[in-house]
């Protein structure tokens, strides 16, 4: 019965369904943690995801690097 409830919510309403669970995990980590904690870790999270999303479309880093770091920091 809950098996068929939770296929339906996840077939029906798969982005709510994702929501509501990445809201309560970091409502979650808010209590734990505290705010400011939380936060460092979403930054860190969110490099993370753009770091690797840069390594799985075979974009090479140097070339971000080139377009953060001022000149003559990488050669």
């Amino acid at each position: 019965m809950i098996t068929k409830i939770i296929n339906e919510l996840w077939d029906n309403y798969r982005g709510r369904t994702c929501g509501v669970l990445v809201g309560i995990f970091i409502g979650a980590l808010f209590l734990i943690l505290g705010f400011f904690q939380t936060i460092f870790l979403l930054i860190c999270i969110g490099i993370g995801f753009f770091i690797g999303n840069k390594v799985d479309n075979k974009e090479d880093l140097l070339d971000l690097l080139d377009r953060l770091l001022p000149p003559g920091y990488h050669r």
